[in-house]
């Protein structure tokens, strides 16, 4: 093909409006690729969970990776991340000294993420990612409470533990993380039900 032949190719093109055949073929080709994008990554996670508890990956922003570094300032020991999505938080804790630092999240691929970026981070082999469903765990707050010791702080991103009182709250919306501590007079101080008159 000569340089004049593909000139005036590309000028075709250029010139050429798309028919309906055309419209119709990049309309389904988009949605084939928004399909394929969500059964990939979202989906998965979504597959064991029933619907009323399902909750979408959305990932850690940077501020809320912040606010949960400054809910954990000054401690010391283990993190452990419950719904870790792409290990962002993790691998920001393990950066501050946290150790060691695991991530669990139920859908693969985003399990499969986080050992990327752990790996491209050099920390491959200090942290740690599991592929576990969280909803199988029974009454989880009932569990953090009699598996954590004393003085250990839960720190919650996004969604906050309904029957806990938190001890601070940081950020507003998406970037909003609650903080509890757990105490041996009760489950991270449990908030009593409010009555209304």
């Amino acid at each position: 093909m000569e340089p004049d032949d593909t000139v005036e190719a590309l000028t075709e093109l250029r010139e050429r409006r798309l028919g309906a055949l055309e419209l119709l073929q990049v309309a389904a080709g988009s949605g084939l690729a928004a399909y394929a994008v969500w059964a990939l990554l979202l989906q998965p996670g979504f597959r064991r969970v029933p619907l009323r508890l399902q909750v979408p990956y959305v990932g850690a922003s940077v501020r809320q990776v912040e606010h949960v570094l400054s809910l954990l300032r000054g401690r010391s020991g283990k993190l452990v991340d419950l719904g870790s999505g792409d290990g962002r938080i993790v691998l920001a804790a393990h950066r501050c000294g946290l150790r060691p630092a695991v991530g669990y999240e139920l859908n693969p691929w985003l399990v499969g993420l986080a050992r990327l970026y752990a790996w491209r981070a050099g920390c491959a082999g200090s942290v740690c990612y599991h592929r576990e469903d969280l909803w199988k765990l029974s009454l989880l707050e009932g569990k953090l409470q009699a598996e954590l010791p004393d003085g250990a702080r839960v720190v919650s991103g996004r969604y906050p533990l309904p029957t806990w009182k938190p001890v601070a709250v940081l950020g507003e919306g998406l970037d909003r993380v609650w903080a509890y501590d757990i105490h041996t007079d009760g489950p991270a101080r449990q908030a009593a039900p409010t009555s209304s008159p």
